[in-house]
């Protein structure tokens, strides 16, 4: 619904308005300084003393004004107020979102600078890695690539055994790249070699592979039904022949290789010096405590007893030999009182 227009107001009186305006703004009397050396300047000063002209502020103070006098864009006042209204109405949400971009890139741009550093460090750590990968990755390809594969083996460490014989059991090996040479393929080939107590695999870049043998030590041969089985101190067979092998003793004990006669044997031939083990021709025992050795150059014989204290009747042994070398028996079953007749 519009709003009806007011009526005017009805037509006044200039002396009523006057009167009006007179109760509303009370005259302003203009003070000025008397007139010295005059009477009408004396009598005026006389008669004004007591009078007080009324003060009128400079400036009433209100909601309107002090709108107008808001400091704003512009030329100042109400066009300002207007013009700034303006101006904050065309503000939209593509304005905002375009400050809000400006902002995060603002905040980025400060992050990637004060993170730089870290960055740098990062960036050197991951090119590092990379490149140690890389060269793991090469070397592992290299290695398990035919570059590196078996051309040559060698066997050391024999020196009953052939060592071309047993080179020639390994020759399955060759064009295989050394890590991955079977290790049960070559234990499966020197199984066939009783002598091999044990081996190792050695791989010499870039194709050779050698297998150090270790040659189980024959104690001496003991007496079977198939003949004269030549046996080390595990009790293995290495060999069997009719007749006793020349130069390793002949062992007589009872109830065989598993039994403890024959241990004690065993322990005593291999803690024997290497002069005195190559003398010895014999080796009996009944048990466990009464080994006896028969040295066949000077046909002495050597009463050891049990295995204990081996290394320390061997050394006295080899000593008392060198001091009484005629002697028949050497009683050294005591190593604190060796007994020599």
């Amino acid at each position: 619904m519009r709003r009806p227009t007011p009526l005017p107001a009805p037509e006044q009186d200039p002396s009523e308005r006057r009167a009006i305006r007179e109760d509303i703004d009370p005259p302003v009397r203009r003070l000025e300084p008397p007139r010295s050396g005059t009477a009408a300047g004396d009598a005026a000063a006389s008669v004004d003393d007591n009078a007080t002209a009324p003060v009128m502020p400079l400036w009433v103070s209100s909601p309107e004004t002090t709108a107008l006098r808001r400091p704003v864009p512009g030329d100042g006042g109400r066009e300002g107020v207007e013009e700034a209204a303006e101006e904050a109405g065309s503000i939209g949400v593509r304005d905002v979102w375009s400050a809000a971009r400006a902002r995060r890139r603002a905040l980025r741009a400060e992050v990637r600078r004060f993170t730089a550093r870290q960055r740098r460090r990062r960036m050197t750590w991951l090119v590092v890695g990379s490149a140690v990968l890389l060269l793991v990755l090469g070397t592992l390809g290299a290695a398990y690539s035919p570059l590196f594969a078996v051309q040559k083996v060698s066997v050391a460490g024999t020196s009953t055994l052939d060592a071309a014989t047993v080179e020639a059991a390994l020759s399955g090996q060759l064009g295989t790249p050394l890590p991955l040479v079977d290790s049960s393929a070559v234990k499966a080939a020197l199984v066939a070699f009783p002598l091999v107590e044990s081996y190792t695999l050695e791989a010499r870049p870039p194709h050779e592979l050698i297998v150090r043998v270790v040659e189980r030590t024959p104690v001496g041969s003991i007496e079977t039904p198939a003949g004269y089985a030549l046996v080390d101190a595990a009790g293995v067979v290495l060999s069997t022949t009719p007749q006793p092998p020349a130069g390793h003793p002949v062992v007589t004990v009872p109830g065989g290789l598993s039994s403890p006669a024959f241990a004690a044997v065993g322990t005593v031939f291999r803690a024997l010096p290497v002069d005195i083990r190559s003398q010895v021709t014999a080796m009996t025992a009944t048990s466990a405590n009464d080994v006896t050795l028969t040295l066949g150059g000077t046909r002495a014989t050597v009463v050891w007893g049990n295995a204990d204290d081996s290394p320390l009747k061997a050394k006295n042994l080899a000593a008392i030999m060198r001091a009484r070398p005629g002697a028949t028996s050497y009683d050294v079953s005591s190593p604190s009182a060796i007994v020599v007749r």
